[in-house]
């Protein structure tokens, strides 16, 4: 086929949307007279609207379906918006359906869709049943892979040869997100205000997670010491990122710091927060959603692991991984009490990455040059 219509399924969260987005991307370089349409709730609809490569973003309204619930009145209104949804997705007439989320309502959606080719995982490598819904399901190896190879791995299902899709993915992966002029304005200007007294490198701390994930977030204390002797020792300027209700937990690391630092602005996109990263020389956070956008505007990483499995989750690029194995890890224990994994990760030996992140960074940049 050499215009194929292709559904890709990846509804959320926002690291996992990241993570699919290059996979997505040697799809077009593939298939370059694709027609690409993506399900996405709505976190990361913001992101993939922006993208080049993506020619329409559907909107899967999950927050408002989910208030709708609530009421007499919501459901007798979600039901009818439900039938319009299948009835336009069925419209657009795809030839094949992608499904890189792999539960029950990824495959539904599929199904729905009308695709003939459904290209999924197989039984042991999705859930809820997710497998009953494609008729071309891709086998994953046993052993443990990054969630960048996952996603690659499917695109076997179309004939892309796993040396080509590597090969291709590297291109896609060189090239930056794609910054709307009008966030980058916005940005630029916040930048601009701070010119007086910004120093590099230019670290960008991202202390905050997810509600969901507040046993990834290492200790305030221990952000503030690093941050301080980044300052002291290296001459750095911090600015600290953060995103929705993650404000006070910002504001708790900056008030145990001697040294000053600077707030970043408020971000009303995914894109605005991927362009302040793109500013920095260096990100510094814990395994989220922004590290895997800092990773994507070409900045090196520092990642601080806890509880999750850096093998699954570790970020293309430059980036080094700080983790202790302290004999529970990895684990997906949310409401953890003790989180023994990150108390083991000392200050000083993140600060040691920085440091040899930072030198990585300036000889790769005079490699280039």
């Amino acid at each position: 086929m050499n215009h194929p219509r292709i559904l890709v399924l990846r509804l959320s969260a926002i690291g996992d949307v990241i993570r699919t987005l290059p996979a997505v991307r040697v799809l077009k370089l593939h298939y370059p007279l694709s027609y690409i349409a993506w399900i996405v709730e709505e976190p990361s609809n913001d992101l993939l609207e922006s993208q080049p490569e993506i020619d329409e973003v559907i909107l899967f309204p999950r927050k408002q379906w989910t208030k709708d619930l609530q009421s007499v009145k919501g459901l007798w209104r979600l039901r009818k918006e439900i039938r319009q949804f299948i009835s336009d997705l069925k419209k657009r007439e795809f030839d094949i359906a992608l499904d890189f989320h792999g539960i029950l309502k990824s495959g539904l959606l599929g199904f729905l869709s009308g695709a003939p080719k459904l290209i999924g995982f197989d039984r042991k490598s999705c859930k809820e049943g997710n497998f009953l819904f494609s008729n071309i399901r891709v086998e994953l190896p046993r052993r443990r892979i990054n969630r960048y190879e996952r996603n690659l791995s499917l695109l076997n299902g179309l004939g892309i040869e796993a040396g080509k899709a590597r090969q291709l993915m590297t291109e896609a992966f060189g090239k930056r997100l794609h910054i709307p002029p009008e966030d980058e304005k916005q940005v630029r200007a916040f930048f601009l205000q701070q010119s007086n007294w910004v120093q590099r490198p230019l670290i960008a701390f991202h202390p905050g997670t997810s509600c969901k994930w507040l046993n990834k977030r290492w200790m305030p204390d221990r952000y503030a010491r690093l941050a301080d002797r980044l300052v002291c020792e290296l001459g750095a300027t911090i600015l600290f990122t953060w995103g929705p209700g993650e404000s006070a937990w910002v504001e708790t690391i900056r008030k145990e710091m001697a040294q000053a630092s600077i707030l970043g602005p408020r971000t009303e996109s995914l894109t605005q927060l991927a362009e302040v990263f793109g500013r920095c020389d260096l990100y510094v956070g814990g395994d989220t959603g922004p590290m895997y956008t800092a990773s994507f505007m070409g900045i090196p990483a520092v990642v601080i692991y806890g509880p999750t499995d850096p093998v699954l989750y570790e970020p293309l690029g430059l980036h080094k991984k700080v983790r202790k194995e302290v004999g529970c890890n990895p684990c997906r224990n949310r409401s953890c009490k003790e989180p023994t994994c990150l108390k083991a990760v000392t200050v000083d030996e993140v600060f040691q990455a920085v440091k040899e992140m930072l030198n990585e960074r300036c000889e790769t940049q005079s490699q280039a040059n």
